[in-house]
């Protein structure tokens, strides 16, 4: 038998525990489906083996990309989605970000809507999420309403004198906002401990701001709202006019249910989301749900994304590394005039870390020695979108995901220009002398960054939902992943998710009355 809500929420994580957390106290009831279950606490949360080596976390399932090759994504299907494991990076677009930008590799699409829409939401998300910042550091940071509830968390040491000899070099490194439970001034009453396995491991002791901890535990607190758990939704169904979501089919538990609601919002993920879409085709909509424009699925993006490790004679033995940001170069430079991105530092690396990409004669001693001499960085640039770097299904109904890298030039000069700054900074005594340098570009598997697959747009020609984020073909059907997103930027899209999702919530509780 169907179940009737006001509103059906798909997934979780940023978009959909955000919007959950949002509509909780009005009293409309709201159904949360989330195919995963909670992520179980336990020792191994913090284990490196077993979070990067034996991928413990990570969905059991497989992917292919546009050759028919199988790979293993990086998904974790939870209460709270992908923030179970994310770095809580959480960065606001920058205001150019939202307008039309030329990049080396080709142009980067203006947004319907501007960085004033979603300005206040900004902050609202940035109160939720308990990020700590500083405003006025950052030389491309956009204007905020508001400053950061939190205070910025502090640099070890060795951070702190990479943070001062940046700047005695002429750059302006910057306090990374970081969405933790912290409180340095009262460490007994800190839910965050300030420990080393925080960037992309769960958190055992709940204290990183993830999607479940912030928003859909308090949501849940409200007598409205459900949340159904190991709710895998299969299609959405129509009216006869095809201009209505009528019903959401789901396994709950492996046995078939059906739910009804006024409104149905989709935040399965950029991927998960586009592919229901497609797997919900019916006689009113050929192509897949939505998909008059042929664009649901297309346009996929994920970042050109590479962690380098910067080693040196003398020891880092910073625990809680991922304090320090640089976007100098985020807009390009006197010598170059296009964008290349964004630096952040990344959580401490250990030896079971560099096992993966270390020779296979290097002894378990040498690759010790590594990762307590590694300073750890991150580099993002903007993908730019391609139709052709699209989201579709093969014969059996899988993913199928094609994608080829793009602006790549730009990526590659960022890496140049941190490789620099640390070459710079060698000459001096104490901090990374005779440097040398392991990078990684992160491969198609790396779909933390998802975006893309649902474009906003004012046309409903050539995009997918409107600058609300409600599908142009269907009335009552929203997304509020980040499959909406026009361009990819280069900076983490949690935020802007978070941001956009209370922007959604406000708007469909106008709607609801």
């Amino acid at each position: 038998m169907a179940r009737d809500y006001d509103v059906i929420i798909i997934g979780s994580g940023a978009g959909g525990g955000t919007l959950a957390r949002k509509l909780a106290p009005s009293g409309k009831r709201v159904l949360i489906l989330e195919r995963g279950g909670f992520l179980p606490r336990e020792k191994d949360n913090w284990s490196t083996a077993a979070v990067f080596t034996r991928n413990k976390y990570k969905a059991p399932e497989a992917w292919t990309d546009k050759n028919g090759q199988s790979f293993h994504p990086g998904i974790h299907y939870y209460v709270g989605g992908n923030t179970k494991v994310f770095g809580a990076a959480l960065l606001r677009f920058r205001k150019e970000d939202f307008g039309a930008l030329r990049h080396a590799g080709g142009l980067s699409p203006a947004w319907p809507i501007s960085y004033e829409d979603l300005e206040p939401w900004y902050g609202e998300a940035e109160t939720l999420y308990e990020v700590h910042g500083l405003f006025g550091m950052d030389p491309t940071e956009p204007y905020s309403s508001r400053p950061y509830a939190h205070p910025p968390i502090s640099h070890e040491p060795r951070v702190q004198r990479l943070f001062d000899d940046l700047k005695a070099l002429g750059h302006r490194p910057f306090h990374l906002p970081v969405g933790v439970r912290l409180n340095e001034a009262d460490p007994a009453n800190s839910a965050c401990i300030r420990c080393n396995t925080c960037d992309g491991f769960p958190c055992l002791v709940h204290a990183k701001s993830d999607a479940e901890v912030m928003a859909v535990r308090p949501a849940l607190e409200f007598p409205n709202v459900e949340l159904l758990t190991q709710a895998k939704v299969l299609s959405l169904e129509t009216d006869a006019g095809g201009r209505e979501v009528r019903a959401v089919h789901a396994m709950v538990n492996g046995e078939p249910q059906v739910f009804r609601a006024g409104i149905v919002v989709l935040a399965a993920g950029a991927v998960n989301s586009a592919a229901l879409l497609l797997r919900s085709a019916g006689d009113r909509h050929p192509r897949g749900l939505a998909n008059s424009s042929d664009q649901v699925g297309r346009n996929y993006m994920c970042h050109n994304n590479s962690a380098m490790l910067a080693l040196s004679r003398e020891p880092n033995p910073t625990v809680f590394q991922k304090t320090l940001g640089v976007n100098d170069f985020y807009f390009g430079d006197g010598a170059w005039k296009f964008p290349m991105g964004h630096i952040q530092m990344l959580g401490k690396s250990d030896a079971e870390m560099l096992k993966e990409d270390a020779p296979g004669f290097a002894p378990g001693m040498a690759l010790d020695m590594m990762a307590k001499h590694a300073v750890d960085f991150w580099m993002t640039s903007e993908d730019l979108p391609d139709p052709e770097n699209r989201v579709s299904l093969d014969a059996q109904g899988g993913i199928r995901l094609a994608y080829t890298e793009n602006n790549l030039e730009a990526h590659h000069r960022l890496m140049q220009k941190l490789k620099g700054m640390l070459e710079a900074i060698g000459c001096g005594e104490h901090l990374i002398p005779n440097s040398v340098y392991l990078g990684k570009k992160i491969g198609i598997a790396g779909t933390a960054h998802q975006s893309g697959t649902l474009r906003m747009g004012a046309d409903p020609a050539t995009s997918v939902v409107d600058p609300w984020c409600k599908a142009h073909d269907l009335d009552n059907l929203y997304i509020a992943d980040s499959g909406f997103f026009v361009s990819s930027t280069a900076v983490n899209p949690a935020l802007t998710i978070m941001a956009n999702a209370l922007r959604l919530g406000a708007h469909l509780l106008e709607r609801l009355g």
